[in-house]
């Protein structure tokens, strides 16, 4: 193996002329803003990026695209990107300001630079890339001061119209794409060479565009390598530092036998996606391998055959696509947002495809009650959730219905209702939290000013669905922990414009004028008490306690647990 040294420019302009490509055995790209950001102000600070590793080949292997555009290369030999593409990907977009495509979308990726930032700079912390952004927090309750302040102290941050607007905030790919620090002092208000914030603001100018001449390591392993080789490579490399996820290797290794697979894999992720369910490849590819094998792990992807590996693929589709309608038509989970775990459909895709989609009445609509129940208790989001998935498609295997996956269910979660003390210290992450989404939607709950119905779908910002602290946290916090200010029996649902207005007014101020507008309706339909010693500060303990009792009546009763226990009762 060879061993190179390379700048970001010299790597970025490989890329835009096509002579770094990418094989098929990639993941795609995945890195959001936040975490380009933590990137860039590393490389200004300096710290260590890791090594690259490339295979240097003359041997037509399977390619896919980068996330960024690039030319078309004329020879034959390239350089296959096989550990960094996330980086330079990142790198490469930034650099030249060019949005990165994302499951055929555009993604630009807009960062701000601080030309005031303090000298000794916060550590950066890890940022969270599993987080759910579907249902989203509203701002309104941190401060703008709060936020303000807490951007002053950073180097980098991803950009919004506010920021962008100020002074000592400038764009970094302009700052990249331009030698000249005129129009950014400019702007700053630097007139002349005399003011004292000219050499500092130059220096910091110059730093970032540094970034283009941070050097690289190359590691490049030789031509005379095969594909499986190399391939063999890329997953001892990336298992070692458990930089890929298990299905990311699997993928590896299933291309590596299957070339050109991965459009295909891909085109029917498109397919998914435009029916409302936009899944990490990883699902499908775990949906294969319980198809293929009876259970979900990868460990024996690379024991199967092209032959195998294929039949697998077209029956796993048929599955998804049950799995998929049967969660839109037969529980009214439209979107995967609403999933508390994906791996539901994994199991509903084996349960239709080992029944050969010949299901009863009676057992697709207990079929349905265990799916909605798996759903809020969080079948799949308590400890070894493959573990956990593998026992449910072993039921299925051995023959069993919904009713031994309940059974099942029930050994877990220990009962089927919900209790007003089960959403006690639960937030916006919790499997209830999706489902209460679902009760209150289901009993017409809407915002509170347009009167629209609350849904996932909607458009504009001042109308698309953010979750709502109802007593926001700037006014009680100091007050009360942070595990009662994030209680989910503090959280409701409303549209962007609606949250804004209330920012950080208290419930005892904003939701009296709201009455007066429209009536109790909108706050009745989510569960909100409207008595007025539970709207006020000291009494929002006693107003959680309250709002849990009414959150779990509606629960059970959108669940239909109140008729199933009943009905066991009279037995």
């Amino acid at each position: 193996m060879a061993k190179a040294d390379a700048t970001v420019e010299e790597l970025v302009s490989q890329i835009e002329r096509g002579e770094i490509r990418l094989p098929e055995m990639q993941r795609q790209y995945v890195w959001r803003s936040t975490r380009v950001r933590d990137l860039l102000d590393s490389l200004y600070r300096g710290y260590p990026s890791g090594a690259i590793l490339l295979w240097q080949t003359d041997e037509a292997v399977p390619l896919q695209d980068f996330a960024i555009s690039q030319s078309t290369n004329p020879y034959q030999s390239t350089k296959l990107l096989l550990d960094g593409q996330q980086r330079l990907t990142s790198l490469s977009a930034v650099i030249r300001g060019e949005p990165v495509h994302v499951r055929g979308r555009k993604k630009p990726i807009e960062l701000l630079f601080n030309l005031d930032h303090p000298e000794q700079l916060p550590f950066v912390t890890e940022v969270n890339e599993d987080a759910d952004d579907d249902l989203g927090e509203d701002e309104a309750d941190s401060t703008e001061d709060e936020m303000q302040k807490r951007f002053d102290r950073m180097a980098f941050v991803v950009s919004t119209k506010k920021l962008a607007l100020l002074p000592q905030w400038v764009s970094v790919s302009a700052v990249f794409k331009s030698d000249s620090d005129k129009p950014f002092l400019k702007n700053a208000g630097i007139k002349d060479m005399d003011d004292p914030r000219y050499e500092r603001y130059s220096q910091r100018l110059a730093q970032l565009r540094g970034i283009r001449k941070y050097m690289y390591r190359l590691d490049v392993l030789e031509r005379t390598l095969s594909y499986d080789e190399v391939t063999e490579i890329f997953v001892r490399v990336n298992s070692l530092g458990a930089k890929l996820r298990s299905s990311d290797l699997a993928l590896a290794q299933i291309t590596a036998k299957w070339r050109n697979s991965l459009k295909v894999f891909q085109g029917f992720q498109k397919e998914c996606a435009q029916a409302g369910f936009d899944l990490e490849l990883g699902i499908y590819l775990k949906n294969m391998m319980a198809i293929a094998t009876g259970q979900s792990r990868f460990k024996t992807a690379s024991n199967l055959s092209l032959s195998e590996l294929q039949a697998a693929w077209k029956q796993s589709r048929e599955g998804m696509e049950f799995a998929i309608n049967f969660l839109r038509s037969n529980t009214g989970i439209d979107s995967p947002a609403l999933l508390s775990s994906p791996f539901l459909m994994v199991t509903l895709s084996f349960y239709g495809h080992h029944r050969k989609y010949e299901i009863p009445q009676v057992e697709a609509s207990l079929l349905g009650f265990w799916t909605m129940l798996a759903n809020a208790k969080g079948r799949y989001s308590r400890g070894s959730s493959e573990s956990i998935l593998d026992q449910d498609l072993n039921i299925i295997k051995q023959g069993g219905g919904a009713a031994e996956l309940e059974a099942r269910l029930i050994q877990q979660v220990g009962r089927f209702t919900i209790e007003p003390e089960e959403l006690e210290g639960r937030n916006q992450r919790s499997a209830l939290f999706k489902t209460m989404f679902m009760a209150f939607k289901k009993a017409g709950a809407m915002d509170w000013r347009s009167n629209l119905k609350i849904s996932l779908n909607h458009s504009g910002s001042q109308h698309k669905l953010q979750f709502h602290h109802i007593f926001p946290k700037a006014a009680i916090k100091g007050k009360y922990t942070d595990r009662e200010i994030n209680d989910i029996a503090n959280l409701s649902f409303i549209g962007g414009k609606t949250n804004q207005g209330i920012s950080d007014k208290a419930p005892a101020k904003y939701i009296p004028v709201l009455l007066d507008k429209n009536g109790r309706a909108g706050f009745e339909t989510q569960c909100i008490p409207l008595e007025p010693q539970l709207l006020s500060l000291e009494g929002y303990r006693e107003f959680l306690v309250k709002r849990r009792e009414l959150i779990a009546m509606r629960l059970n009763e959108y669940l239909g647990i109140v008729k199933v226990e009943r009905s066991k009762a009279s037995r």
